[in-house]
């Protein structure tokens, strides 16, 4: 769905997120997010300059919001992956959705939410992803205060509509949309804008 200009090594570093040491995972883990952010920037940068659009996230000093980088494995890989990292909490994920998930995270605020689908022949999203692209970067999530207004502003500034008409629940009590941005060399790229409950913030 989307490229980075980069060695196609996607895979062995999905593969590194399960190692045995901590030094490969980090740095699997780190090249991920690293080229997830490169995705969101390339599309969320125009959205950002947008003073309506950007006062609903908190921004980092290179004017992203809080980033997570969705990775989407097979059944197998996830229990694997989950076990080297010492078992994290699995999220609450709404039943009507087809995926489980794990956050994991790394120094220098590296976020990762590896994804699985809970039916392998299923029709859901993340079976659908990964029956098309294999398993690598499936989604970017940036966190927002009101996923709401900034859906709305990126249908009236933007003209980028959202895939599901009206904001969905999402894992662990988040209220989501999603939005399929076009990149620069004309692929795609899956943004997932998340509104985290005020006590979790």
């Amino acid at each position: 769905m989307a490229h980075v200009d980069e060695p196609d090594d996607v895979p062995s570093l999905v593969l590194g997120l399960g190692a045995p040491d901590v030094a490969t995972r980090g740095y699997a883990a780190a090249e991920l997010f690293r080229r997830g952010r490169i995705l969101a920037r390339a599309v969320a940068g125009r959205w950002l300059a947008d003073s309506e659009f950007s006062k609903h996230f908190t921004l980092d000093d290179l004017r992203s919001p809080r980033t997570t980088v969705g990775i989407a494995v097979e059944p197998e890989r996830f229990e694997q992956i989950r076990a080297a990292n010492g078992s994290p909490r699995l999220a609450d994920v709404p039943p009507d959705q087809d995926a489980k998930e794990f956050e994991l995270h790394f120094p220098q605020d590296v976020r990762l939410d590896i994804l699985t689908t809970r039916d392998p022949a299923g029709t859901g999203a993340i079976a659908r992803y990964l029956a098309k692209f294999g398993e690598g970067i499936q989604q970017i999530e940036l966190e927002t205060r009101d996923v709401d207004a900034a859906t709305k502003i990126l249908r009236l500034h933007f003209n980028v509509l959202p895939i599901y008409p009206a904001t969905r629940p999402g894992a662990d009590g988040t209220r989501v949309n999603f939005f399929l941005a076009a990149l620069p060399d004309g692929t795609k790229v899956l943004i997932e804008l998340v509104e985290v409950p005020a006590l979790r913030r």
